[in-house]
């Protein structure tokens, strides 16, 4: 090769800024909403980290759209998942619930603390398997609940409660209860429709545009009442489709 001659430049190596400021953006809310909790500022952290979760549902879709995908970005998205939606709803529910268990006795106290890690290490155990399957698994659906809309759900608890007066030493015992259903849901092998692809080349039903209007009033009149409901369709919707198709395989193998 002619020395004279500039040879083959090599790219330098970076991250890409736009896709990961949303992701910085939504660790950020989930570690506020850890300030906000342990500030008993209870409300302020259920909706920080429901900030969080639209900030993760952006920067995908950004870095997609833009063609901004790297390896990088898929590790520092998931290790930002696992403060806002595994450590942050873990200690808000703690702090604001879980905690006051210790009122009852030392063993339901220890109860409280250990369902709180159970979330946790499921929403650690969610991500890393939803890491390792990403390029096998069907892209319609998620395998186990996905660790947003389990956070989403707790938070949605926790703000209807405050806004219904319910302190969290009022209602302790449900929030362990559905802590640690919602911590099995994520581990499961339930699926969950991702709503990540719409048809392709369909057109989509035009009572789909005043639904979701209608969803956005509703929201601005009640958000945690109609963030609670949405949450508890989902997180039922798995497992209703799972028994719908168990049920239709008995029925065909009993004809056959």
């Amino acid at each position: 090769m002619d020395p004279s001659q500039p040879g083959p430049t090599k790219r330098a190596r970076g991250i890409y800024l736009l896709p990961n400021l949303f992701t910085t953006g939504g660790m950020f809310a989930g570690f506020y909403a850890i300030i906000a909790a342990i500030n008993n500022e209870f409300v302020a952290a259920a909706i920080a980290i429901f900030v969080a979760g639209l900030l993760d549902g952006i920067d995908g879709r950004v870095a997609r759209l833009t063609g901004t995908q790297s390896e990088f970005g898929v590790q520092y998205d998931s290790l930002a998942d696992l403060i806002s939606f595994g450590l942050a709803p873990a200690l808000v529910m703690y702090l604001w619930a879980l905690v006051e268990l210790k009122a009852v006795g030392n063993a339901a106290g220890k109860l409280g603390w250990s369902v709180a890690f159970l979330y946790a290490a499921c929403a650690a155990v969610r991500l890393a398997r939803f890491n390792t399957q990403a390029a096998v698994v069907d892209k319609k659906h998620f395998i186990g609940l996905a660790s947003p809309a389990a956070a989403g759900m707790l938070m949605a608890f926790v703000w209807l409660m405050n806004q219904e007066g319910f302190a969290g030493a009022d209602v302790a015992w449900g929030a362990l209860a559905l802590t640690f259903v919602v911590a099995l849901l994520m581990v499961s092998r339930i699926r969950y429709l991702s709503f990540k692809q719409a048809p392709a080349g369909e057109r989509m039903p035009f009572l789909l545009v005043p639904a979701i209007i209608g969803v956005f009033v509703l929201l601005a009149i009640n958000p945690p009442l109609v963030l609670a409901v949405v949450g508890i369709a989902y997180l039922a919707s798995g497992p209703a489709i799972a028994l719908i198709g168990w049920l239709r395989r008995r029925r065909a193998e009993v004809s056959g």
